[in-house]
C-alpha cells in the first residue's frame, strides 16, 4: 500500500463527492490501486473549476480520508470510482509549499523550483513520512501547535508576494509523531477536528440564530452539529455540518427543525414553541459560509429531512 494525494476542484471536473467517492480515468488506476486500503490527502488546485481562465483555488491540502475500494464507473468506459471512508477536514488548509520546503518532495526540482509536470498529475503517491508531515500541519490547532483564528492566506496574494513572506509552521520529519495517524480514526480526535473546521467555516456564528457568543474564557459557545448523524453513516465533513447554538443543536438533532435545499428553515408543525421559532434570524434562512465547498451539501440536507425531521 502507498499513501496518495488526490486532486479535486471546488467545482469538480469529474463526479467527485470527496466524502464518499473520487472519480478518475484509467490514467491514474495504478496510482489509486497502490493506495487502496490506505490513507490519502485531498488537494485543491489553483483553478477551482475546469475553466482555464479562473483562479482562486486554495492551492492547498485540505482533508484526509481512506480509500476502501475501487469500482468501475458503469456509465463511463475507462473511468473508476475510489470509494472513500473516514473523511476528515484539516483545521486549516496547508499550502503545498512553505518557503523553500515542499511537503511533497516530488514537486521540487533540483534547482528549487516547482516541477510543474509532477504538479499536473491529479493523483500522486507519496511516502508515509510526507503524509505524516501534511497531517501534522493540517491538524496543528488540534495538536495545540497553532491558533485556529489565524486566517488562511489567500492563494492569489500568496502568489503575488511569494510563499516565503507568509510561512506556515515547518515540520521536520523527526518531529512528526506517528501517533497522529492512529488518532485520525479515533472519535475524540475526529470530534475536535470536526468542531474546529465547522467553527472556522462559520466564524463561530450560529447558522440559525446569527448569534456569536463567547464564554468568560473567550471560548466560542457555538457547537458543531452533523446534518446526517455519524450514527447514520454521516461523514465528518464541513458540508455535513452546521454551527449551532446549544438549544438549536438539540432541536436539529431531534428533528424539530430542518433545512431545505435553498437553505430556508423548516419547522415541525406543533412541536416547536413560538418562542423558540422567534430565535431564528429574521429571514428564516440558514446563514452559510461564503465558500461554496463549505456550505451544506444537498445530499446531507435531504437525508436529514427524510430520515430525521419530524415535519
Amino acid at each position: 500500500m502507498s499513501k496518495a494525494v488526490l486532486t479535486t476542484k471546488l467545482v469538480p471536473t469529474y463526479d467527485d463527492l470527496p466524502e464518499q467517492r473520487y472519480h478518475f480515468p484509467r490514467t491514474y488506476l495504478r496510482q489509486v490501486e497502490a493506495a487502496r486500503g490506505d490513507w490519502i490527502v485531498y488537494y485543491e488546485p489553483r483553478r477551482p473549476s475546469g475553466d482555464l481562465m479562473k483562479t482562486g483555488g486554495k492551492q492547498a491540502y485540505f482533508a484526509t480520508a481512506r480509500i476502501t475500494d475501487i469500482v468501475p464507473d458503469p456509465s463511463r468506459p475507462d473511468h473508476f470510482y475510489a470509494l472513500i471512508e473516514d473523511f476528515l477536514p484539516f483545521d486549516h488548509a496547508v499550502a503545498f509549499k512553505d518557503a523553500d520546503h515542499y511537503y511533497e518532495s516530488g514537486l521540487r526540482k533540483e534547482d528549487g523550483s516547482t516541477n510543474k509536470g509532477a504538479f499536473g498529475r491529479a493523483v500522486r503517491n507519496i511516502p508515509d513520512a510526507e503524509y505524516d508531515m501534511i497531517l501534522a500541519a493540517g491538524f496543528a490547532h488540534i495538536l495545540g501547535n497553532r491558533d485556529r483564528e489565524r486566517p488562511t492566506p489567500d492563494p492569489a496574494e500568496e502568489a503575488r508576494i511569494g510563499f516565503g513572506d507568509n510561512p506556515q509552521m515547518p515540520f521536520e520529519i523527526d518531529r512528526v509523531d506517528r501517533r497522529i495517524v492512529s488518532q485520525v480514526v479515533q472519535r475524540p480526535f475526529r470530534d475536535r477536528a470536526f468542531s474546529a473546521a465547522i467553527k472556522t467555516a462559520y466564524h463561530d456564528t450560529c447558522a440559525v440564530t446569527g448569534l456569536k457568543l463567547f464564554n468568560g474564557g473567550g471560548r466560542s459557545e457555538v457547537q458543531a452539529a452533523h446534518i446526517r448523524p455519524v450514527s447514520h453513516g454521516g461523514p465528518d465533513s464541513v458540508r455535513n455540518g452546521l454551527a449551532l447554538s446549544g438549544t438549536v443543536h438539540w432541536m436539529f438533532d431531534r428533528g424539530l427543525i430542518s433545512v431545505d435545499d435553498d437553505y430556508s428553515m423548516l419547522v415541525a408543525s406543533g412541536n416547536v414553541p413560538d418562542t423558540i421559532s422567534r430565535l431564528m434570524n429574521p429571514e428564516r434562512r440558514l446563514l452559510v459560509p461564503a465558500r461554496a465547498d463549505e456550505r451544506p451539501h444537498s445530499q446531507f440536507l435531504q437525508y436529514h429531512r427524510e430520515r430525521v425531521f419530524k415535519g
